[in-house]
C-alpha cells in the first residue's frame, strides 16, 4: 500500500497536545479507511505538522482526516519508508511515547541538510590506485565522522553523499572536521565542496525535502569556496549556539537571501541549457534579466568565475560524469555536453583536468 507524508499548517494556540488529540483520532477510525497511521511530527514554533500514514490513496487520507478531526492537509506527498527514515530518523511513534493515553510529540520534521561531493580538480593516466586508496579513505573518514555527530547518510552516490541532521551545529561541525581531515593530507587531485540547507520535508514540490536538497546541491556545486551554507543555516546556527557568530567558525561563505535567489535562478536556467551548442552568454543576460556588467559582478561575486568559464567548466563537469560512467566515443561527449567541436572540447578539458579526454582511465 503506498506510503504518504502530509502537511498540516496549525492555527495559532494549536499545541503538540492538540496534534496528539487528532493522531489519535486517525487511529481509532483508520481501519474504516484502509489506512494505518504510522506516526507524526510537530513543530509548534513553526506551526507544522507532518503525519506518515499508509492509505490505499490521496483521497482516502483526506476522508480519514476529515471524519476524524476535519483537518485536512494543506499537502500530500507520496513517500519511500527508507528515505523517511534516512531524513527524519524513525517511521513509528517513539518509544517512549507508546503505550499511553496520549502520545504527545514535539519533535519538529525541520531538518538540516548537507550535500557533499569529492570533486576531481586534476586526472591523472599513472598512480591511479593510489588516488583510489585517498578516495577509500576520506569515503570511510566521512562516514565515520557523520555518525560521530548525529547525521543519517540519506544517499551517496560515487563521490557524492547527502547527509541529514536534527540539528543545525551538528551539521556545521560535521562539515567542519571533514575539511579538515582532507586540508590534514594534501590531495591535488581533488576537492572537497560542502553546501547545507535546512528546511521541511513537504513544499509545492513532489518529492521529500526537494527545495532543501536543491539548494544544498546548488551550494556545493558553484558557490565560491569549499564549505557554503544558506542565510537559515547561519542564522539557526548562532541560535543553537548563544549568538556565537558563524562567521568565526572556520572558513565558511554565508549566502545572502539576494545571492540565495540569484544562485537558483543561474543553476535552474543553466540545467536546462548546458547541453545547446548554440547557448552562450548573451542568453544568460537575457534569461536570466541582467546586463552584462551585472552578470558578471554577481557571477564573480558569487561563484568565482565570469559567465563563460562557468558555462565551459560546467559542462566540462559533465562530460567528466560521462567519462567516469561509461566508454563513450569522445565526439559523442562532446557534442553531447554541448561543446561545438571534439577539437574544442579535447582542447578545454586538457587545460581544466590536466589530460586529454582520450587519455581518461576511471
Amino acid at each position: 500500500m503506498p506510503l504518504f507524508l502530509d502537511l498540516h499548517n496549525l492555527p495559532d494556540g494549536v499545541t503538540a497536545a492538540h496534534v496528539a488529540e487528532m493522531h489519535k483520532a486517525d487511529l481509532d477510525i483508520e481501519h474504516e479507511y484502509n489506512c494505518r497511521g504510522l506516526t507524526y511530527w510537530c513543530d509548534e514554533k513553526r506551526k507544522t505538522a507532518f503525519c506518515l500514514i499508509e492509505a490505499p490513496s490521496k483521497e482516502a487520507l483526506i476522508e480519514l482526516h476529515e471524519n476524524a478531526h476535519g483537518a485536512v492537509p494543506t499537502r500530500i506527498i507520496e513517500v519511500n519508508d527508507t528515505i523517511v527514515e534516512s531524513f527524519l530518523g524513525r517511521i513509528e511513534d517513539p518509544e517512549k511515547a507508546k503505550n499511553v493515553r496520549l502520545n504527545i510529540i514535539n519533535d519538529p520534521a525541520f531538518r538540516t541538510l548537507m550535500v557533499l561531493k569529492i570533486k576531481r580538480k586534476l586526472l591523472r593516466t599513472d598512480e591511479i590506485s593510489t588516488l583510489k586508496a585517498a578516495l577509500r579513505g576520506y569515503i570511510t573518514t566521512i562516514k565515520t565522522v557523520t555518525s560521530q555527530n548525529n547525521g543519517r547518510i540519506v544517499k551517496q552516490e560515487a563521490n557524492s553523499f547527502l547527509i541529514s541532521f536534527d540539528a543545525v551545529t551538528d551539521a556545521i561541525h560535521c562539515g567542519i572536521k571533514i575539511q579538515n581531515a582532507h586540508h590534514k593530507v594534501i590531495t591535488p587531485d581533488l576537492e572537497f565542496k560542502i553546501g547545507i540547507s535546512a528546511g521541511t520535508p513537504v513544499t509545492e514540490k513532489d518529492g521529500i525535502f526537494e527545495d532543501t536538497i536543491r539548494t544544498s546541491d546548488y551550494l556545493s556545486d558553484i558557490a565560491k569556496g569549499g564549505f557554503s551554507i544558506s542565510t537559515v543555516v547561519k542564522d539557526l546556527y548562532e541560535g543553537e549556539n548563544q549568538n556565537k557568530p558563524i562567521a568565526k567558525v572556520n572558513t565558511i561563505t554565508v549566502l545572502n537571501t539576494r545571492d540565495e535567489e540569484f544562485m537558483t535562478q543561474l543553476m535552474t536556467y543553466t540545467e536546462s541549457i548546458w547541453s545547446q551548442t548554440t547557448i552562450g552568454v548573451n542568453d544568460f543576460e537575457k534569461n536570466l534579466g541582467y546586463s552584462k556588467s551585472q552578470l558578471y559582478r554577481m557571477m564573480m561575486n558569487l561563484v568565482g568565475k565570469s559567465p563563460n568559464i562557468f558555462l565551459r567548466d560546467y559542462r566540462l563537469n559533465k562530460a567528466l560524469e560521462i567519462l567516469e560512467k561509461q566508454n563513450q566515443n569522445i565526439s559523442e561527449i562532446a557534442y553531447q555536453t554541448g561543446f561545438s567541436s571534439p577539437a574544442y572540447f579535447s582542447k578545454c578539458f586538457q587545460k581544466k583536468y590536466g589530460i586529454l579526454p582520450s587519455n581518461f582511465t576511471r
